[in-house]
């Protein structure tokens, strides 16, 4: 599914409107091949003081987490930094840095947002949708919403992250004394599913390896 962004000033009501209906097209029930065979990492920042986005992705083998392919793209900031807006900031160059990769994943891991957001469409729900692929957004600190039950210090513990009475996503110990993580669905991922499929990934890092050496290859410019 294609992402037409309006041209111009960026009108926000109509990227609000957009927004909407791409986020009552989020599925929030499992859609992922099992088994899976290749999953992979995203991450995305800017550069120049907002001028550059850089969003890098890695390739892995599902089972034995062999990385298979790794890109980096930089692509002129296409809009400003509207609030509650960010995704359709960062979706041109998540989308070109798909494109470079050598195979399509059956999963993605998204370090940012799926559901969890205040318009239930974080970049790994937009991702999602605008991909049609399986994505979890993987995040380290909440948007919105809050957890109501303690998080017992023990791996892979995990509790509700709710906002009002709606369940957004989870608070998830990945490692004994770290801070969790905030894991959502994203698109085609149940929301009991997300947090196994994510410590599935989790090896010695707090990080799952998926979004781990995206941010790492990001960070060296290229490199693992």
């Amino acid at each position: 599914m294609a992402i037409d962004i309006p041209g111009g000033n960026h009108e926000t009501a109509e990227l609000r409107e957009l927004q909407s209906g791409l986020a009552a097209a989020v599925s929030l029930r499992d859609g992922f091949a099992k088994p899976l065979r290749t999953i992979a990492g995203f991450d995305v920042g800017f550069e120049g003081e907002g001028a550059i986005t850089v969003a890098s992705a890695v390739l892995l083998d599902a089972g034995t987490l062999e990385v298979l392919d790794q890109q980096v793209v930089r692509l002129a900031t296409a809009m400003p930094d509207l609030p509650g807006l960010l995704s359709f900031r960062e979706l041109p160059a998540l989308l070109a840095v798909l494109g470079m990769l050598k195979a399509t994943p059956d999963l993605a891991f998204i370090d940012g947002h799926g559901v969890d957001h205040p318009h239930r469409l974080g970049i790994a729900a937009h991702f999602g949708v605008a991909t049609g692929l399986p994505s979890i957004g993987v995040a380290r600190e909440i948007l919105v919403g809050d957890a109501r039950l303690a998080l017992h210090d023990m791996r892979g513990a995990f509790t509700p992250l709710r906002d009002g009475d709606e369940q957004i996503g989870w608070l998830l110990r990945s490692r004994i004394g770290c801070l969790p993580l905030i894991v959502s669905p994203g698109h085609k991922v149940s929301m009991a599913s997300a947090p196994e499929l994510v410590m599935r990934y989790v090896t010695t890092h707090r990080l799952p390896e998926p979004t781990r050496l995206a941010d790492r290859i990001a960070s060296r410019g290229g490199e693992a």
